[in-house]
């Protein structure tokens, strides 16, 4: 039976409004501590509710589309207000979405200027049906995977992304535009420090969350697959010839390796106009057995890997952290076979879950509270 009580410290979401959100024109919803339920056809607005979630805790949409498709057609913003439960403290998150313009976020009534300042509010875990390219796609969606565990996990790996992001993008316009005099590689010299020290604590973060987390993903693949593999995570970087890990050695070495690729790579980069090494470009390399997961494992272990590491990562967080995320849980049932629903429904650890369907539940999962959503509209199920 799917657990949802007795799990422990966690954060969770009491209390929702929502206002012109998506297709979703007023919502006032009660969420239980545990497992709810938003059941309706496609396309009526369950995804929605849990998008709104997602964007407390993250500040943008978890589907990756700008802020002004998440307001409602005919509208000029959208509101997200909720109660939300942290370490046992309650708290207001209110932000009006606009179409134009910055946003307007509050946190008990107060004006939050940036999003990582939420760091701590709110934290979830999503289960997607697009979850499976998290092994068959390419390598950008592995490192946004571990960049958001590293962002829940502390702030500072969220700065150093948004700085090195930064300075990537400046990086990348100087060398557009060319480099033919000695203020512009005076320029690139400072670009490229700035770089090493962003880029730097990024890969240190990345190699720390890695030697953790793919022990937990292999016992949580176990637990699904009911069959134990060999689960390796290999960081793959042009700055260094052999793999980077976490040992003392790499990690205080990725300054120094980033700093060389650097002035290696300068002359093809100018020619080329693009930045060509970084953690912008690094490999997460995921093995099954020492075969490659994403060409060489069968459709069900790359189904059953990707749950692996929602759930692995999950585990992570509830751990270091002190307090489990919010499972989102995206319509997931209609992707797999029985046998992982059954797996998936068994593992799921206790917190508070939102699950959306279209068909019926599995019989082993019991609601604390069930809501039907239909044209933009929630409502309780009747009983």
């Amino acid at each position: 039976m799917l657990a949802t009580t007795g799990a422990g410290p966690a954060t969770s979401v009491g209390r929702l409004w929502l206002s012109d959100f998506r297709c979703l024109r007023e919502v006032d919803i009660e969420l239980a501590p545990g497992l709810t339920v938003l059941q309706g056809a496609n396309g009526q607005g369950k995804s929605s509710v849990l998008e709104a979630i997602g964007w407390i805790a993250r500040a943008r949409s978890f589907r990756g589309v700008t802020d002004s498709m998440l307001v409602r057609a005919g509208a000029d913003q959208a509101i997200v207000r909720a109660e939300v439960a942290t370490s046992g403290r309650a708290q207001l998150f209110e932000a009006e979405i606009r179409v134009s313009g910055r946003n307007r976020v509050l946190c008990n009534r107060q004006p939050v200027a940036r999003s990582r300042d939420l760091h701590g509010l709110l934290r979830v875990t999503v289960f997607a049906p697009d979850d499976l390219t998290l092994v068959k796609g390419g390598p950008a969606e592995r490192r946004e995977y571990v960049d958001e565990l590293l962002a829940m996990l502390a702030a500072r790996y969220d700065a150093a992304r948004a700085d090195y992001d930064r300075v990537l993008k400046q990086r990348n316009a100087l060398l557009r535009a060319g480099v033919r005099d000695d203020e512009a590689r005076s320029t690139l010299d400072v670009f490229d420090e700035q770089l090493v020290r962003a880029g730097a604590e990024l890969t240190r973060g990345r190699l720390r969350l890695l030697e953790r987390l793919v022990p937990t993903v292999a016992a949580a693949y176990a637990s699904l697959a009911h069959d134990e593999r060999e689960i390796t995570a290999t960081y793959r970087s042009d700055a260094s010839p052999e793999p980077l890990t976490a040992a003392d050695a790499d990690l205080e070495r990725v300054d120094e390796y980033l700093r060389a690729a650097l002035a290696r790579h300068r002359r093809a980069e100018i020619e080329r106009g693009l930045t060509l090494v970084g953690p912008h470009r690094d490999e997460l390399h995921l093995t099954i057995d020492g075969l490659d997961a994403r060409h060489q494992a069968s459709q069900g272990e790359q189904r059953t890997l990707a749950l692996a590491l929602r759930l692995g990562g999950h585990l992570v967080v509830r751990d270091v952290a002190g307090a489990a995320p919010v499972l989102l849980l995206d319509d997931v049932f209609s992707e797999l076979d029985a046998q992982r629903v059954a797996a998936l429904v068994q593992n799921l650890p206790a917190g508070q879950t939102l699950l959306t369907t279209a068909g019926q539940l599995p019989a082993d999962v019991v609601a604390q509270h069930t809501f039907v959503v239909h044209a933009g509209h929630v409502v309780p199920a009747r009983r």
